[in-house]
């Protein structure tokens, strides 16, 4: 009987510990920009924290990819759209946003901004491009995020 009891026990703990570690890693969809291009970098997924975004705080973009070959530098180009209308673009060295050279298999791009607290809340999209130091396009990538609703402190 004290078996069956510890198993449940043991079982109950398990669930919980799952249902309170899922959201944590949980990822956004990521579509490639050409369905039927051959990127030279394979992106696995974007991870966004937090997400939704808060106005006025800092979010992180982190983008888990594979390379078959070493990248020594390049850049980043990301365009921003709400409700389907462009509304910002940016450019970003590579090596600032990961470790450069990077290496043959996984890497990360990891890319911090606080969005001003006036920004309008509601769904946005992405649009990243990583190019080479010879400008070549490593992969193009889209994906959805939003902004919260809610009010941060620097709106008032």
């Amino acid at each position: 009987m004290e078996m069956i009891q510890y198993n449940r026990f043991t079982a109950h703990l398990l669930l919980l510990s799952l249902i309170l570690v899922v959201p944590l890693a949980v990822a956004t969809d990521v579509k490639y920009c050409d369905k039927q291009g051959e990127y030279d970098v394979k992106v696995q997924g974007v991870e966004i924290s937090p997400n939704p975004i808060a106005r006025g705080q800092p979010a992180t973009f982190s983008i888990a990819a594979t390379t078959g070959a070493s990248i020594d530098g390049g850049k980043l180009v990301i365009e921003v759209s709400y409700f389907g209308w462009h509304i910002h673009s940016e450019t970003h060295d590579l090596c600032d946003e990961t470790s450069c050279p990077v290496s043959t298999g996984d890497f990360v791009v990891s890319h911090s901004q606080v969005l001003p607290g006036y920004t309008p809340p509601g769904p946005y999209s992405l649009k990243m491009k990583m190019f080479d130091a010879n400008k070549r396009e490593l992969t193009c990538i889209g994906f959805d995020f939003s902004i919260g609703f809610a009010s941060s402190v620097s709106d008032s």
